[in-house]
């Protein structure tokens, strides 16, 4: 239940975790992109006059601004402002058709006049964009003159940075504190379900037990009925019963070695392991009419715990041989430096997804022999499989079930 646990913190901070960077990253660009905007109208206003704010009448637009008489009150903010004009940082540059270089206005202190025509030079031939970092450009044409005018945008840009580096900050701390939010709410999610568990656990090895009593004694009165009387077909039938209930409470015995965690891993033959099993099952299933396939790439191996693999292949052949109609195959192979199992045989089944045979206690009705196994082998097969980051499916397709695993 531990690793569901994590998992859950897992997943709920990913969530969290992207959920904030979509908000953020709107926010943040909403933000520059006004930022971008506010600097354009700055660029056209100035086009407009052809580079200088000292060629009309107002500035920097076509109003005047005058307060109420009854008092102060907010004027025009940002490029509307009315002050903007003095504290611009800014230069235009213009060139003639032979290239010879003309400065229109000069308004800023961060480079010198011969710097700023050769920035302009280097921006001639461009539209409009951001140029080393937080400079902001336009170029445009008047009559057969072409104009660079490049506005100074650090300052009004800072508050954007800041909000960026606040919103990081933010995630982290959000993130980290959910976290540790996350490690105690999910202790208390998982308290009463892991209390469950261990009941059901302590239930079905309760069970396991209380179970092999009575069966002891029924088979054992079969037996003696047989003798005394000898074998009918209630008695075979109880017999038939018997055997399958002895295989649900073995089955209910391995549960707990289920829910165990991998032992160690090393490096497991899967193909050479397969193919043995497979040949040592081979009589079975022809004596059941099954024709049984082997594609084993030679040398295919696996890092895994070796009982827990050997389990593995031991339940699908198991499957195969219980379930298989007429023919069994199995496919092992590399691909994308991956191991790929995969089984199929026919069945009498409905085509479609069947990923429910992974939950415990499942099972596909198989009309060959209406033979329905205790739903436990192929829960553990996944089990494993997913313990090794590996996949599982199954699906039933043009009367075929067919089961693939990855790992």
């Amino acid at each position: 239940m531990n690793k569901a646990e994590k998992k859950f913190r897992i997943y709920a901070i990913i969530v969290i975790f992207v959920l904030l960077t979509v908000l953020l990253t709107v926010i943040n660009g909403v933000n520059f992109t006004m930022a971008a905007d506010d600097a354009d109208m700055l660029t056209e206003m100035l086009s407009e006059r052809q580079g200088s704010f000292e060629r009309g009448e107002n500035a920097p637009g076509d109003f005047q601004y005058r307060p109420k008489d009854d008092g102060f009150r907010m004027g025009p903010m940002g490029p509307q402002s009315p002050e903007m004009n003095a504290s611009l940082r800014y230069f235009t540059i213009a060139f003639t058709d032979s290239g010879e270089a003309e400065t229109v206005a000069f308004n800023i202190s961060a480079v010198t006049e011969s710097e700023a025509r050769e920035w302009a030079r280097s921006l001639y031939r461009e539209k409009t964009g951001w140029t080393k970092g937080t400079y902001r450009y336009r170029v445009y044409k008047k009559g057969g003159t072409t104009y660079v005018t490049v506005i100074d945008q650090g300052r009004e840009l800072l508050p954007s940075y800041r909000i960026l580096i606040i919103s990081a900050i933010g995630e982290a701390a959000v993130l980290l504190t959910g976290w540790f939010v996350l490690l105690f709410i999910g202790r208390k999610i998982y308290a009463p379900i892991e209390e469950a568990d261990r009941k059901q656990k302590n239930f079905i090895k309760n069970a396991n037990m209380e179970f092999r009593v009575p069966l002891t004694v029924i088979y054992a009165n079969t037996e003696l009925a047989e003798r005394k009387y000898g074998p009918d077909d209630q008695t075979r039938s109880t017999r038939r019963q018997l055997s399958k209930m002895n295989e649900l409470v073995d089955r209910l015995g391995e549960i707990s070695v289920f829910d165990g965690e991998p032992g160690q891993a090393a490096e497991f033959p899967f193909s050479e392991y397969l193919t043995r099993a497979l040949d040592k099952k081979a009589a079975e299933f022809e004596a059941k009419g099954v024709s049984l396939t082997v594609n084993a790439a030679p040398g295919v191996t696996v890092r895994a715990d070796r009982d827990a693999m050997e389990k593995l292949i031991d339940e699908l052949i198991c499957n195969a041989l219980k379930f298989s109609l007429s023919k069994a195959d199995f496919t092992l192979k590399n691909e994308n430096g991956r191991v790929v199992l995969e089984t199929e045989n026919d069945a009498d089944l409905p085509d479609g997804p069947a990923d429910q045979v992974f939950d415990r206690f499942t099972t596909l009705e198989n009309n060959k022999e209406k033979e329905n196994g205790a739903g436990l082998g192929l829960p553990f097969v996944k089990q494993t499989v997913r313990a090794y980051n590996g996949r599982v499916s199954a699906e039933v397709k043009d009367g075929a079930f067919a089961l693939r695993i990855v790992m």
